[in-house]
């Protein structure tokens, strides 16, 4: 198959911790590759955010990275970018006419409003996966979301006139459903990790060296919503252990950061400032070790629209306690492979904490399933395996649709 990857502002290319630079990015690079070594040919469609990009970036495994002239040549937050979508689904359009793909699969909700203005001159059927939804970014930040006011209306549109939705958790669904897509047009196909890069006894490396005490660890995009300072308010009431949140900006430009700022004032105020390490950025290649460094992993935002971390921490053996929201209450196995407890109650999170560090034959054992778990379930072969099967059916027509889980 021509797969056509539309995603806006996620480049595959893009370096990882900033605040539009995440688990979305990582899944449209990494499905890309797989799909593409499966012998398929594989281009993602990406907005041109620098003067000087080549036209076109090989990926490795033989997809393509081709950097689209849409808005100004330079970095814009991607609340911003709704204006740039029309000039985006335009070019499509052009270069589609030469090159048709079999499918254009988009990724956010801008994606699919440029990939449906691309493929309808040329009876290009969209796949549509939203990785997040305006209505629960609404319900979550209220006054404080960002988003354009036309997102909800919009992703309604898309996800009543795509030719399927492929959500990555079971939580979408119900999501989708309220906003009047039926689940019979919904197809399930998780997040992935890398199961090979992620796994038990990495050497530590570059890893913050461990002191005597257990180590709690929590990483991702430094943003509010990541839900950091319910992990540092659970510290409070867990003795004898330190805390390393992983991510953001290098350690340098820490002081600046505002997330950064406000996490190490609620640290100081609580009194758990000496047990609060910030590293900062952390490269790729060295999160296995600092994953694997740790006695729990701690996922603990308010809402989460799947959650690649718990992840990552299953493959490398690592418990997780992670809020019973979203993806997560489809990746974390509670009671086997790690404990899920209610958002927004860090005395919940430590309760769970403080009987898992007691605990190391449990630890252990929540350790081995989670590897067991990932290698079942959400390696990149089985991730492109499914999505794979979607766009067949996708080609096949509405008579051979069904759902994939």
């Amino acid at each position: 198959m021509r797969i056509a990857m539309v995603s806006e502002h996620a480049s595959p290319l893009a370096a990882l911790g900033g605040v539009d630079a995440g688990g979305q990015n990582v899944y449209v690079a990494r499905l890309s590759e797989e799909l593409a070594r499966r012998g398929h040919e594989v281009t993602v469609y990406t907005r041109r955010d620098a003067p000087g990009l080549p036209d076109r970036v090989p990926l490795p495994g033989g997809a393509v990275v081709a950097h689209v002239p849409a808005g100004p040549a330079r970095a814009v937050p991607k609340d911003e970018l709704f204006p740039y979508m029309p000039e985006f689904g335009a070019w499509l359009a052009r270069v589609w006419a030469r090159e048709r793909p079999d499918v254009a699969h988009a990724h956010f909700w801008m994606s699919g409003m440029a990939a449906r203005i691309g493929a309808h001159p040329h009876g290009v059927p969209v796949v549509q996966t939203f990785h997040a939804l305006g209505t629960v970014k609404r319900r979550h930040q209220g006054r404080l979301d960002t988003s354009p006011p036309e997102r909800v209306g919009v992703e309604r549109q898309i996800g009543r006139g795509c030719a399927r939705v492929l959500a990555t958790c079971s939580d979408e669904v119900r999501e989708l459903a309220e906003m009047g897509v039926p689940p019979r047009r919904v197809s399930v196909v998780p997040c992935g990790v890398d199961a090979e890069q992620f796994r038990p006894g990495v050497p530590p490396g570059r890893v913050p060296p461990r002191t005597a005490r257990h180590r709690l660890l929590a990483c991702g995009r430094f943003v509010p919503r990541k839900g950091y300072d319910q992990a540092i308010q659970a510290l409070a009431r867990i003795p004898d252990a330190e805390l390393v949140i992983a991510g953001g900006p290098a350690a340098a430009l820490l002081a600046d950061d505002p997330e950064a700022r406000r996490l190490r004032r609620l640290a100081r105020r609580i009194g758990v400032a000496d047990r609060v390490l910030m590293p900062g950025a952390v490269d790729p290649a060295a999160m296995p070790a600092l994953i694997g460094s740790a006695d729990l992993v701690l996922c603990t935002p308010a809402y989460e629209p799947f959650g690649i971390v718990p992840l990552e921490a299953m493959a490398c053996g690592v418990p997780v306690v992670a809020t019973d929201v979203g993806g997560h209450r489809d990746s974390v196995a509670d009671g086997t492979t790690g404990r899920l407890v209610p958002p927004q109650d860090p005395e919940a999170v430590a309760a769970a904490v403080r009987a898992l560090l007691a605990d190391d034959a449990l630890r252990a054992r929540y350790g081995t399933a989670g590897r067991t778990r990932v290698l079942t379930h959400y390696t990149w072969q089985r991730v492109a395996g499914g999505v794979e099967q979607v766009h067949r059916q996708v080609l096949a027509g509405p008579a051979q649709q069904k759902e994939v889980a």
